[in-house]
């Protein structure tokens, strides 16, 4: 049986990372965008990190510039958005598409795995997945759910 720990992405370097790295480990994937209204969950996202590294969750961010152009063109001012007005610590990985004919991978996975509300399409920036430690998608959140909505969710697979 697949699981996200089949995928490999590609880091902001160019580099292929194996999610097998993060095999033990509850994970949040999450497309994000640097200029998008909801852009201030890297804040709650970087919240969540803090208080759950240390038991073993991991926080994916990929930044996607598919919905009104709301990323940069450039992926290190990405990253240096993301850390110097959220102090963001988790990885953040190159690029991807998340809908259409070229998307990510992993992302087609994703949302094979959970689908939205009325289709499986990813409708907008900050649309999480919460995966389990075998690497098994338990759950899809809305762009609109903030980060500390997760929180008991990720308690009971830190449990």
């Amino acid at each position: 049986m697949k699981t996200v720990h089949d995928f490999s992405v590609r880091m902001t370097n160019g580099e292929v990372k194996s999610l097998k790295e993060y095999e033990g480990k509850p994970l949040i994937i999450v497309n994000t965008a640097s200029k998008c209204g909801l852009t201030p969950q890297f804040q709650g996202l970087q919240e969540l990190y803090d208080a759950y590294k240390d038991s073993g969750l991991e926080i994916l961010g990929f930044p996607c510039d598919q919905f009104n152009n709301q990323e940069f063109d450039n992926i290190d001012e990405t990253t240096q958005f993301c850390q110097l007005n959220y102090g963001v610590t988790f990885p953040i990985f190159a690029k991807v598409d998340v809908n259409g004919d070229k998307a990510d991978p992993l992302f087609i996975y994703l949302k094979e795995q959970k689908k939205g509300l009325l289709s499986k399409n990813i409708k907008w920036n900050f649309t999480k997945f919460l995966v389990d430690q075998n690497g098994q998608v338990i759950e899809r959140y809305a762009p609109t759910t903030e980060p500390d909505k997760m929180k008991h969710d990720v308690e009971k697979l830190l449990s």
